[in-house]
C-alpha cells in the first residue's frame, strides 16, 4: 500500500495547521460523496474502481487481444486526458528498449493526436508504411483537432494498407454513448466500440476504457490495476479518519504550503519509468486548480538525471517550491557495481552494492540538502512498480485531487481557459461558422 510522509515539511508548517484542515476535508469528501459541491455531474471517476465489473474488464481484454493477434503496431490517438493516463502506465511498466528488441511479446505502442507535428505524423506514418497496425481513437467529440487530424489520416491509411474489412477489425473507437462525429463514425464503419462515461472528465479517465484499453494492448493486467485503484479508494474513504487518511494528508499538507507561500509543487521521481506519471499528474492537478488566479503551479523533474540541470534553481532559486517526491521501495531485477582493479573513476567504494542502493542513497541526500536549503519536502513512498501500485497511486493522486480543489475553492472538474487558444486557432484558420472571431482577429494582427 502507498505511504505518505509529510515530516519534511514541518520544519515550514506546523502539523497543527495542517490538522486544523480535518472539518474542511471532511466537508470536501461530503461534498464529493453526496455531489454537492461544484462540477458535481462529472463525478463519475470516485467510485469508480470499486464498480468495474468482471464481464467489463473481460470485454476490454478480448478486444485487446484481436489488436494484439492483428497488429504489428497500434496507434493510440488521444489528447490530453485522453492519453496521458494510458501512456503513464503503458511507459512505467514496459521495458525501456523494448522497441528495439527484435522478438517482441506483442505491437509496439505508438502516440498520435496529441500534437500537430507535420514532421511527426509523416514520421509515423512513413514508419507504418510496412506494417500491420491498428489505431485506438479516443475522443468523447470526435472534433478535437489535433486527435481528428490524426486519424483521419491514420484512417485513411490503415483502410488503404490493410483494406476496409481488416481496418474495421483493427480501429476501436472509444468516445461517447450516443453523441458526436466519433460515434457516428464508429456506427457507421461497424468499429468496436467503448463508452466514455458522461460523468467522468477526461483527465479523470484512466480507469475507464480510456486507459484500460491501451494499457491490456500494451499487454498488462488490467485487473490488477483496477484492483489497486479499488484497494486505495477504500484506504481514502470519507470515513477514514484524517489522520490515517493519505489523500486528505496530501490535500490539506500542499494547501498549508501553498497559503505559507509555496506557490510550485515539483514531483520528483528517481525512477525514470515514471516520467509519463508526472505529465499525467501535471494535467491533473493544472488543469484542476488553475483557476480565478488561483492555484499551485504543478511542475515535475526527473531525478537524479535533472540534479545536473534543474538542481541549482532548486536548492537556491527563489523560495516559493515545494516537492513531492515519489520513491519506488523495490526494483524489478538485480544489477550489482562491479569491482574495477585499476578503480580510475574511483568507485570500488561501490562495489558489490546494487545500483538501486546507490540511487536510494542520492535521494536521501537530495531530500536533506533541498530541506536544509529551504524546500519543504512530502514523500510518497510505492511498494514497486507493478499494477497494484500504479492503479493506487493513480486514485490516490485523483481522490486528493478533488478535495484540494474544494479546499482551494474552485471546480476542480471543468476547463474554461482550454477553450481560448481553441477559439483563436479557428478563427485564424478560417473554420465555418467563426466568421465574426475571423475579422476580429485579423483586425488585431
Amino acid at each position: 500500500m502507498i505511504s505518505l510522509n509529510i515530516e519534511k515539511t514541518l520544519g515550514f508548517i506546523s502539523k497543527e495547521n495542517v490538522f486544523a484542515y480535518e472539518a474542511q476535508v471532511k466537508a470536501a469528501q461530503e461534498a464529493l460523496e453526496n455531489g454537492t459541491g461544484k462540477g458535481n455531474d462529472f463525478l463519475g471517476w470516485l467510485h469508480l474502481p470499486s464498480s468495474i465489473t468482471k464481464e467489463h474488464l473481460a470485454d476490454l481484454k478480448a478486444t485487446a487481444q484481436v489488436l494484439r493477434e492483428n497488429c504489428e503496431a497500434v496507434v493510440i490517438a488521444g489528447i490530453g486526458g485522453s492519453y496521458l493516463g494510458a501512456r503513464a502506465v503503458i511507459e512505467a511498466l514496459s521495458n525501456s528498449f523494448a522497441w528495439l528488441q527484435d522478438k517482441k511479446s506483442g505491437p509496439v505502442i505508438l502516440y498520435a493526436g496529441h500534437n500537430i507535428g507535420e514532421d511527426y505524423l509523416y514520421e509515423l506514418t512513413e514508419y507504418l508504411k510496412d506494417k500491420k497496425f491498428g489505431v485506438i481513437n479516443i475522443s468523447k467529440s470526435g472534433t478535437t483537432t489535433e486527435t481528428a487530424l490524426a486519424f483521419r489520416l491514420l484512417k485513411k491509411q490503415c483502410e488503404d494498407q490493410r483494406g476496409k474489412e481488416m481496418a474495421k477489425k483493427v480501429i476501436v473507437a472509444v468516445t461517447d454513448a450516443k453523441k458526436g462525429a466519433a460515434r457516428v463514425t464508429a456506427d457507421n464503419e461497424g468499429y468496436k466500440s467503448f463508452i466514455i462515461p458522461d460523468n467522468v472528465g477526461g483527465r479523470f479517465s484512466v480507469l475507464t476504457p480510456v486507459g484500460l484499453l491501451p494499457i491490456a494492448v500494451a499487454g498488462f493486467d488490467i485487473e490488477k490495476l483496477v484492483a489497486g485503484a479499488a484497494a486505495m479508494e477504500k484506504a481514502c474513504g470519507k470515513d477514514v479518519p484524517f489522520a490515517e487518511n493519505p489523500a486528505a494528508i496530501y490535500a490539506a499538507t500542499r494547501n498549508e504550503l501553498y497559503k505559507n507561500g509555496k506557490k510550485i509543487e515539483i514531483l520528483v521521481n528517481f525512477n525514470p519509468k515514471l516520467h509519463y506519471v508526472s505529465e499525467w499528474w501535471k494535467q491533473l492537478y493544472g488543469e484542476s486548480e488553475g483557476k480565478e488566479n488561483k492555484g499551485i503551479f504543478p511542475a515535475s523533474v526527473d531525478f537524479s538525471t535533472d540534479l545536473h540541470s534543474m538542481g541549482q534553481w532548486i536548492q537556491e532559486g527563489e523560495r516559493t517550491i515545494y516537492e513531492t517526491v515519489i520513491s519506488v521501495e523495490k526494483t524489478q531485477y538485480s544489477l550489482q557495481v562491479p569491482s574495477d582493479e585499476a578503480n580510475l573513476d574511483g568507485l570500488n567504494f561501490l562495489a558489490g552494492k546494487h545500483v538501486d542502493e546507490v540511487n536510494k542513497m542520492a535521494e536521501l541526500g537530495t531530500q536533506l540538502a533541498h530541506v536544509d536549503g529551504g524546500v519543504p519536502n512530502m514523500r510518497i513512498v510505492i511498494p514497486a512498480l507493478n499494477e497494484e501500485s500504479l492503479g493506487g497511486l493513480l486514485y490516490f493522486f485523483e481522490k486528493a485531487c478533488g478535495i484540494s480543489g474544494y479546499l482551494l475553492g474552485v471546480n476542480p472538474f471543468n476547463q474554461p481557459g482550454v477553450e481560448a487558444y481553441k477559439k483563436n486557432m479557428f478563427a485564424l484558420l478560417n473554420k465555418p461558422g467563426y466568421e465574426e472571431e475571423s475579422k476580429a482577429i485579423q483586425a488585431r494582427l
